[in-house]
């Protein structure tokens, strides 16, 4: 199937696509899970990808799936943990100095 670019479509092309896709979407298996709003995730741990009880959202099921893989590797990851100064590649090797 050759690429297609969106901006070489007509507008009515264009909306085909949109409601091709959302039937997609809208055909997915979905399940209840919890929901952290912005002002109650402050009580949570940093790292903690579960929210208070009592909120809910209806999300695909596989999104269980990305969580667990999210967490499990969080530890690894640079930009949660940081990256040790030995092995930083973007740490000033060595100041100029003039005298």
């Amino acid at each position: 199937m050759p690429a297609v670019h969106v901006e070489d479509l007509s507008e009515k092309d264009k909306l085909k696509m949109e409601v091709a896709q959302l039937r997609k979407e809208a055909k997915l298996q979905r399940q209840q899970v919890g929901l952290p709003s912005p002002l109650t995730w402050a009580a949570f741990p940093p790292g903690s990808l579960s929210g208070p009880p009592g909120l809910r959202a209806e999300v695909s099921k596989c999104s269980e799936e990305i969580k667990k893989y999210i967490e499990a590797r969080c530890g690894e990851d640079p930009l949660v943990k940081g990256i040790p100064e030995d092995k930083n590649p973007y740490k000033e090797k060595a100041g100029c100095t003039v005298s």
